[in-house]
């Protein structure tokens, strides 16, 4: 195969940023093209950068005139701002997607490599112990993000019927964790006392951030097209997070947790509705074995490897404070 000429979307985002840099390190790609809708911070020498909107036209024309033969999928809202509307977050999500499919199909691109989400399966109370990617897709209307990466798992899917010629590697990603990470999961997990649903282990499946962008690289070279579940061996609970972390769970009844949300939401001092208990109760535990032997590819840390990476990263954070 002759060396690919990449586009990454997203790619100031955390794993754009990372994936990038990895692309530029390697002498297996011939053109790496960043794509973002900001500037980039700092440019990396060998890599071309653009700026422009995932949703827009100019998109296939970038496209067609770098002769892009591979694309890795980055772009969607995963931590909306607080003026998010949900209205733009699908236009990003789903509509985006779907332009990025479009310009694949006019202009010949080979393989397209998308970050979806293990939220695609949904948090559902009736969910497998452990998610194989057989098991439907069902993602919650409630959470836009979960929503939103169902939806655009259904556009691959009728592209992959429509458009054979396209190959997909869809990665189902299960919660990023690593030196550097901070977003709304690990918020939760530094608070003094990790919020609990009583009657819910609300078991977390990890990932560290290294395994997923070399996960990505091997998509872009020689890894194999299909779905795949990207999470690391094993799970913990949120009380095995918290001991870890030398503290206790804040356990709270399912219906005395919804109450103080439905009254504290509508007031602004809350960010989350009552419908994201669910979030806590139901999550979708991933199970990797289809990466380990039909991708190929053995995560380095399983999930209580990598949040001890995080903590200690956490720990020392904290010291130099």
């Amino acid at each position: 195969m002759n060396a690919p000429r990449v586009l990454v979307t997203g790619a100031g985002g955390y794993l754009g940023r990372q994936v990038v840099a990895g692309l530029a390190q390697q002498a297996g790609a011939s053109l790496v093209l960043a794509h973002d809708v900001r500037p980039p911070a700092e440019r990396l020498p060998g890599v071309r950068y653009e700026t422009g909107d995932v949703r827009s036209p100019e998109l296939a024309t970038l496209v067609a005139t770098h002769r892009i033969d591979t694309v890795v999928h980055l772009a969607s809202i995963v931590t909306p701002g607080r003026g998010s509307r949900r209205e733009f977050e699908y236009d990003v999500d789903v509509n985006g997607t779907r332009n990025v499919l479009q310009a694949c199909v006019r202009h010949g691109v080979r393989r397209i490599v998308v970050s979806s989400s293990g939220a695609a399966y949904g948090y559902h109370a009736d969910n497998p112990a452990w998610i194989t990617e057989d098991v439907p897709l069902r993602g919650n209307e409630v959470f836009a993000y979960s929503h939103h990466k169902r939806l655009v798992e259904e556009l691959l899917a009728c592209h992959r019927e429509d458009h054979p010629g396209l190959e997909q590697v869809v990665l189902r990603i299960g919660t990023i964790l690593g030196a550097t990470v901070r977003n709304q999961i690990t918020g939760l997990f530094e608070q003094r006392r990790p919020l609990a649903i009583a009657g819910s282990d609300s078991p977390f499946v990890f990932i560290w951030d290294q395994d997923v962008v070399a996960i990505i690289l091997r998509a872009i070279a020689d890894g194999p097209a299909g779905i795949f579940n990207v999470a690391g061996d094993g799970a913990l609970t949120i009380h095995e997070i918290a001991a870890r972390l030398g503290k206790r769970c804040r356990v709270l009844p399912a219906g005395v947790l919804q109450g103080a949300l439905a009254v504290l939401k509508p007031l602004g001092l809350t960010q989350y509705g009552p419908e994201q208990i669910d979030f806590l109760r139901y999550r979708p535990v991933l199970l990797n074995t289809r990466l380990k032997t039909v991708f190929g590819y053995t995560p380095r840390y399983t999930s209580a490897e990598v949040f001890e990476v995080y903590r200690a990263a956490l720990a020392n954070r904290s010291a130099a404070a």
